[in-house]
């Protein structure tokens, strides 16, 4: 593994918001994005009481190259999890919420009806929290991904990971254009939702392919983007070609405005839920808010 630069150093911070909200976590048998794939900022999120959950279990029936969450064939299907997501958020008094999960490729709709679920328990207990979905890709099942838009997300993400000619090298199962129809369709369907995705950078695309995939993204309306550095897991994932200077990151974030983005989050710890409170709040012409509202817990 190569030696990270300086700039990719991360401060670990464990202060009483990062235990509680572990404990909180560990008290619901609730998992998050932030610890199963080895997040680099979760000492920052959480001690800022923001988290992602990931609903539908801990195991994924894919095994991307670039991923640290478990691989395999899922046991685990909890029909209580929107409820206890729902109540997690409502506990934390979060104003903006993310909700992903593993692909589950082995349940007939994907779990999108999980999905839809725990945008309507969140709402219904937090009304004004807005809710942000990233999801699977559904495998292109169009019913699946109808469902959860139904559902009225506040944000609906969908990454796209890499450009079109490592796609098939970095992700498992997961397309290109599949990828690109999913953010299509979901604008279809709900004009009014803002779309999102985002890239990792850093395994082996040249620049001019980050800008075509801009492109690509902007094609189909695609509001938001997160460009962010990839890091080796562990030994057995995809290696770092590149790390890439904040410098290049700032030039990309650039890029993307300048191509229409609404908003473009870049840099090299970004991740694709990382102040996504501020990117949908900017997304849509307001304000800038802090990521959480301080409940009496």
């Amino acid at each position: 593994m190569q030696r990270k630069p300086e700039w990719l150093k991360v401060r670990l911070t464990t202060g009483d918001n990062f235990t509680e909200i572990k404990k909180m976590m560990r008290s619901k048998t609730l998992h998050t994005v932030c610890e199963e794939a080895k997040c680099p900022n979760i000492y920052e999120c959480w001690t800022n009481r923001t988290a992602t959950f990931m609903i539908l279990g801990d195991i994924c029936t894919r095994a991307c190259r670039f991923c640290a969450v478990k691989t395999g064939l899922p046991t685990e299907l909890d029909r209580q999890e929107p409820e206890k997501v729902a109540a997690t958020v409502e506990k934390m008094g979060l104003s903006h919420v993310v909700i992903t999960s593993v692909a589950r490729d082995d349940l007939s709709d994907g779990g999108a009806s999980i999905f839809a679920e725990t945008i309507k328990a969140v709402k219904k207990r937090t009304p004004l929290c807005s809710v942000e979905v990233l999801i699977p890709d559904f495998e292109g099942n169009q019913e699946s991904l109808q469902v959860v838009m139904d559902a009225k997300p506040d944000v609906l993400n969908h990454n796209i990971e890499t450009v079109r000619r490592l796609s098939d090298r970095v992700r498992s199962k997961a397309k290109y254009d599949r990828s690109l129809n999913v953010l299509r369709n979901a604008k279809k369907m709900q004009p009014d939702i803002p779309t999102k995705s985002s890239i990792m950078i850093g395994v082996g695309e040249k620049w001019d392919e980050i800008l075509q995939t801009m492109d690509d993204l902007r094609e189909i309306d695609c509001d938001i983007l997160t460009i962010g550095q990839y890091l080796q897991p562990t030994r057995k994932h995809l290696k770092v070609e590149k790390y890439y200077h904040p410098e290049e990151f700032d030039q990309l974030k650039k890029e993307g405005m300048k191509r229409g983005f609404r908003h473009v989050e870049s840099g090299p710890l970004v991740r694709s839920s990382y102040h996504a409170h501020n990117q949908v709040k900017s997304a849509k012409g307001e304000k800038q808010v802090d990521s959480f509202i301080r409940p009496s817990i």
